[in-house]
């Protein structure tokens, strides 16, 4: 039968199939349609018109339909096209095969395609209106749990009158519950700091576009102290029944509270999406939960055989000093100790050289610690929670006794189950952390001056010197260390750099570019191995020029990757910012290392920074 023949007899059966129906061919063009199209292009003859023009279905798509379709019932009688089968396959992966409905004269039809053996494509066009009119009034009317926590309450009461605290307390209730009604919702209070409210799907958009507007109306309420109050706010929807769904909000409030509060966290099955995260956390007066977490920390070491000490990839000082102070705790209880590191960074190797020297620590690599870890093993995992960014993410899956800790805002991708998880934003770094901890778990006189001497070295590099994210606990911890025995001249022969970097560092400086809204940015050149502690001064730097309220610092490190340092006083959440590139950080300190050239990447994150200030 030849394709004339074909399309004929096609012709003279299409108009008894009750639906509409048309004949596409290898152009695109419809060769023939049925007197049922009508219900679909209400305008008249459609024979020779190009079917994308009308319908804005692509033909590779159709072609992937069709493909779909002989996957399915297979090939018509048993014979194939070989040519016409490798170029539908072809279509297939250059767009995935799913339900494609159209909306047309008022309608929504669902398409299916079958190809013939011409190479021509028959398309149905199944009327689904009332379906999908169902399907949405069902999604519309899913049933969405809200968990919504005041992060900063305990501080503000004990820093007001009880007066105060009450009138402000009513006013923070009349906000939240004016927001419930705003909804929809039936709103229960928990306890003082605790709601949740329940309410339909239908206003989760709503909420979405409007950026969560109830986190800044309960940041505006005046509380006569130097902080304001803020939420955290956890939402689930879609889940496969209520209980699910519960579970998706305290899954969502949990990120929300470990990104360091004052957000909104929406969670489904497959996505999960930030609002907010516009102030600093307030750091917590009450050091409770350092002499706890400590405690419990000494008695999982105690009862190890072995405990493991990791960082992250391409270490810091932060990350080597909180090690060493977790290593002194093994020690105190007796327990074998090993920091594994595979790569020794530039900006650590003096201190690390030291540390070989003192002959008291094991140092060991990622191999090493593969052929002697056991099931019972301790693992540590210091300042990140993220699997794929400590030195060997393989390890954890070989233990059931995993302790994270870590002062960056929680992500989305962190580490599963943790025995312990000790992730506290308010804080200027890992050290500071370990070294609150160490002051409950040991005497002072134990610890030694090349470990007193790591952790404040920590804290003074992620602090910028104490000049950024600094609270009283830092200091209070800065003093401890000082009173172990760290001495800050020998620290700052560790920040000491040789003079090709200094020229890196100038000349980035130099070069630097200045942009609309206050942004600044620079690329460093030939920083090599350094080029990260390199891009984190000249972007620490930038911020000192007059008029710079945020600054992008971008450098090729020795193994071809992109490192990224951004910094900002405030006013630019820079951890939003870079987590669109797989990054994170503080709202005022962040990273990130992508795939893409310096001058690719900056210029696409000053487009996604001028998106974010049109927010």
């Amino acid at each position: 039968m030849d394709q004339t023949t074909e399309i004929k007899e096609l012709t003279i059966v299409a108009p008894n199939i009750p639906i509409p129906a048309c004949i596409v061919n290898e152009e695109g063009k419809i060769e023939s349609a049925n007197h049922h199209i009508e219900k679909v292009f209400p305008f008249g003859d459609v024979e020779e018109q190009d079917f994308f023009a009308l319908s804005g279905v692509k033909l590779k798509t159709l072609r992937a339909l069709a493909e779909a379709n002989v996957d399915e019932d297979g090939p018509a009688n048993g014979q194939e096209n070989d040519q016409a089968k490798e170029r539908d396959k072809t279509s297939a992966q250059e767009e995935p095969s799913e339900e494609l409905i159209l909306e047309r004269n008022s309608r929504k039809f669902s398409l299916t395609a079958e190809a013939l053996e011409n190479g021509n494509i028959l398309v149905f066009f199944y009327d689904v209106t009332s379906y999908e009119e169902i399907k949405n009034r069902y999604d519309r009317e899913q049933i969405c749990v809200c968990r919504i926590n005041v992060d900063n309450y305990d501080q503000f009461t004990n820093a007001v009158s009880s007066e105060t605290g009450m009138t402000v307390s009513t006013e923070l209730n009349k906000t939240i519950r004016r927001w419930s009604s705003e909804i929809g919702g039936a709103i229960d209070k928990i306890k003082e700091t605790q709601y949740v409210i329940h309410f339909q799907k239908s206003k989760l958009d709503e909420l979405a576009l409007g950026k969560f507007q109830i986190l800044d109306e309960v940041r505006a309420i005046e509380t006569g102290i130097d902080f304001p109050l803020s939420l955290s706010i956890g939402i689930g929807a879609e889940g496969k029944d209520i209980s699910e769904t519960a579970e998706f909000a305290a899954a969502a409030l949990d990120l929300a509270l470990g990104r360091g509060g004052d957000q909104a966290v929406i969670k489904n099955q497959n996505r999960i999406q930030y609002y907010g995260g516009k102030t600093q956390s307030v750091e917590k007066s009450n050091k409770g939960k350092s002499r706890i977490v400590g405690h419990a920390i000494k008695k999982l070491i105690e009862q190890s055989n072995r405990v493991f000490i990791m960082g992250h990839q391409h270490a810091d000082m932060d990350a080597f000093g909180s090690a060493m102070g977790i290593y002194r705790i093994c020690l105190t209880c007796g327990t074998e100790a090993f920091i594994v590191i595979d790569e020794i960074p530039e900006n650590i190797r003096a201190f690390q050289e030291q540390v070989r020297a003192a002959e008291n620590y094991n140092i060991i690599g990622t191999e090493q610690a593969r052929s002697m870890i056991e099931k019972d093993t301790l693992i540590v995992v210091l300042d990140t929670h993220r699997p794929s960014y400590i030195e060997a993410p393989d390890l954890l899956e070989m233990t059931d006794q995993i302790v994270v800790i870590d002062h960056h805002r929680r992500v989305e991708d962190s580490i599963e189950n943790p025995t312990l998880a000790y992730i506290e934003t308010y804080a200027s770094s890992t050290s500071e952390l370990v070294t609150e901890m160490l002051q409950y778990v040991l005497n002072r006189k134990t610890l030694v001056r090349l470990e007193a001497e790591a952790l404040l070295a920590g804290m003074t590099i992620d602090t910028n010197r104490f000049a950024v994210k600094t609270g009283a606990r830092t200091f209070e911890a800065a003093a401890w260390l000082r009173r172990s025995g760290a001495d800050t001249a020998e620290i700052k022969k560790y920040f000491q750099m040789d003079k090709e970097s200094f020229h890196a560092r100038a000349a980035a400086l130099a070069n630097a570019k200045i942009h609309e809204g206050g942004i600044a940015t620079a690329i460093t050149e030939g920083g090599g191995a350094d080029v990260q502690v390199i891009n984190a001064q000249v972007a620490d730097g930038l911020l000192n020029i007059k008029g710079i309220k945020a600054s992008i610092v971008a450098g090729i490190n020795h193994k071809g990757i992109t490192c990224v340092s951004a910094r900002s006083l405030g006013d630019m959440n820079v951890q939003l910012l870079l987590e669109k590139f797989g990054g994170g950080g503080h709202l005022t300190v962040a990273g990130a290392q992508v795939e893409e050239s310096p001058e690719e990447v900056l210029e696409k994150i000053l487009r996604e920074a001028e998106e974010m200030g049109r927010e």
